[in-house]
């Protein structure tokens, strides 16, 4: 199993604007705050990416994980199968959201001026420079691509209290609230990283309307 990250975060290509990566939680996309969250993105001027997490489905997986007994590298396909149904199922929702499952068709989506969202099996599985076991989730996935994509922040959503300020990666991961790859994956990419939990739509809309604008939570 490799480490989570080897390669160094991308570059933007000349004059491209950065994207923006904003992950959904999966209790966030099954749950009656989608819309909003929606709409904030959509209003925005800034390119944006969509990570869903795998939620119920992934809980499933890791249900039937206990009950069969397969290994982690086959449930780490399993929940990233989990996250492509998501990912259709956020698409589906609205028009001007597509699913892109490479970084090429990303970066095509955004250049239509639509909002991407990302189904990471077919770019994900059987990499070596991703770890396959339940320490590495969508969480730092969201991390991963941004680098990749050459964003310069990451905005998790999350089906949790509002939080100001800051707070660091090992906290958040103690407390359950991101994987346990997440601070390294922070450290690798060198990519922003903020928490926006329940009802703080006009708080996201904001700070994706101004960078400078205060974040939900900053993460370090």
């Amino acid at each position: 199993m490799g480490p989570a990250l080897q390669t160094a975060a991308s570059v933007p290509r000349a004059g491209a604007r950065p994207p923006v990566v904003v992950k959904l939680g999966g209790s966030v996309v099954r749950s009656g705050q989608l819309a909003p969250w929606l709409e904030v993105i959509a209003a925005s001027d800034t390119p944006v990416v969509i990570v869903p997490g795998g939620g119920a489905l992934a809980d499933e997986v890791r249900s039937c994980q206990q009950q069969l007994g397969f290994g982690d590298a086959a449930a780490h396909r399993m929940a990233l199968l989990a996250m492509d149904q998501l990912a259709w199922a956020v698409a589906g929702v609205r028009p001007g959201f597509e699913v892109g499952t490479t970084e090429e068709a990303l970066r095509t989506i955004l250049g239509r001026g639509h909002v991407a969202v990302w189904a990471p099996s077919a770019l994900i599985a059987g990499r070596s420079d991703i770890e396959d076991t339940w320490r590495l989730t969508s969480d730092s996935l969201a991390l991963w691509l941004a680098g990749k994509l050459g964003a310069e922040t990451c905005y998790l959503i999350k089906s949790v209290a509002p939080a100001r300020g800051t707070c660091g990666a090992h906290a958040l991961t103690r407390d359950g609230v991101v994987d346990e790859a997440f601070a390294s994956m922070l450290a690798a990419t060198g990519v922003r990283a903020a928490m926006f939990g329940q009802g703080d739509q006009p708080a996201l809309a904001e700070k994706l309307a101004d960078d400078t604008a205060p974040a939900g939570l900053s993460i370090e």
